[in-house]
């Protein structure tokens, strides 16, 4: 099935129609089938809120992006092998688990339109069930029979770690700055897509070129997803979302949408800003002043720029690889990450 691709940079109103993850998920729908067994197989245990903590998030609707992101990058370099599958289902059970802690941390009451597990069953079930799909990662990895995939998934899920204590560390601090923003998200969400893509060229025992080229795609996709959820939390709502529009915003999180409206607004802007993240505006009506003064300075504009420079260059780190369906169906993938706000 060839993908149609399509431009980052195409005006508003374009006739084209939407780019969409069909393509990926024709392209491995079989493979899907078989990680999707491998992670049903290893949620079981004799102790039943594990599995029904566990399925409610990953039977949650989620796309599971990033294990498609492993089977589309085997089938990219011609990998014909079963190794992978485990490593898929262990890249989704890492995600799975970050988001578990994550809810936790947040104090989030909706993941993509549900009910978050630690509002259902309490967060000290949801950490411990995190903790049980962690070591289920670390089983399957073990399983794969390869050092260097190990080395890279478990160096992946230490990055993560470290990004939400740097996260948790820069919580409602106005003077976060923009460098140390990109530091978090690529830590966060961008280490996480550079493993998973990597992974299948080390099983399929590619060389470092085409290594280096998959991972570049994932990371500079993955800070593109990333931005584009920050500046949807301005932009959006909660249907589209997932989770309620503004949580970012009453969560005194401090994303690039507020680092380039803060640094571009006037003294009283700035003043509200600085109420906003340390939780001294937090009504429906100072947010709705808030996506007012992102719009009007342009942030939300910029964010959504600068994700498309990382999904181009997301598209450029696999210029090596020949034509085929399935390098069209991840570059329409890096278009769909980017069109999501729109």
């Amino acid at each position: 099935m060839t993908a149609t691709v399509h431009r980052l940079d195409s005006p508003a109103g374009d006739p084209r129609p939407q780019p969409s993850l069909g393509p990926l998920m024709a392209l491995i729908a079989g493979d899907m089938n078989m990680v999707n067994a491998v992670i049903l197989d290893r949620m079981r245990s004799q102790i039943p809120l594990i599995p029904e903590l566990a399925g409610h998030l990953i039977a949650g609707g989620g796309k599971r992006m990033r294990p498609m992101l492993t089977l589309a990058s085997a089938r990219l370099i011609g990998y014909s092998g079963t190794r992978h599958h485990r490593l898929a289902a262990a890249v989704e059970f890492i995600h799975t688990a970050t988001l578990l802690h994550d809810d936790v941390v947040d104090g989030s009451d909706l993941r993509r339109g549900k009910r978050t597990a630690n509002i259902i069953w309490g967060n000290p079930a949801s950490v411990l069930v995190g903790d049980f799909l962690f070591s289920r990662s670390f089983e399957l990895m073990v399983e794969a029979e390869s050092l260097k995939a190990l080395q890279i998934l478990s160096g992946a899920s230490a990055v993560i770690a470290e990004g939400e204590v740097n996260q948790l560390t820069a919580a409602r601090r106005i003077d976060l700055g923009e460098d140390r923003y990109l530091d978090i998200i690529v830590a966060k969400t961008a280490a996480l897509f550079a493993a998973a893509c990597r992974i299948a060229a080390v099983v399929a025992e590619r060389g470092e070129a085409e290594e280096a080229a998959l991972d570049a795609y994932g990371r500079n996709l993955g800070i593109a997803f990333q931005l584009v959820d920050d500046a949807i939390d301005y932009v959006s709502d909660a249907d589209t979302m997932g989770k309620d529009a503004g949580d970012d915003f009453r969560e005194g999180k401090v994303t690039l949408p507020v680092i380039l409206a803060y640094a571009r607004g006037s003294e009283e802007e700035r003043k509200f800003w600085k109420d906003a993240v340390e939780g001294r505006r937090d009504t429906d009506a100072d947010f709705a002043h808030a996506v007012d003064l992102v719009r009007r300075s342009r942030a939300v504009d910029d964010t959504l720029a600068r994700a498309r420079h990382y999904g181009q260059r997301a598209i450029d780190a696999i210029a090596m690889f020949p034509a085929s369906p399935a390098k069209d169906a991840m570059i329409e993938a890096v278009a769909f990450a980017v069109a999501r706000a729109y």
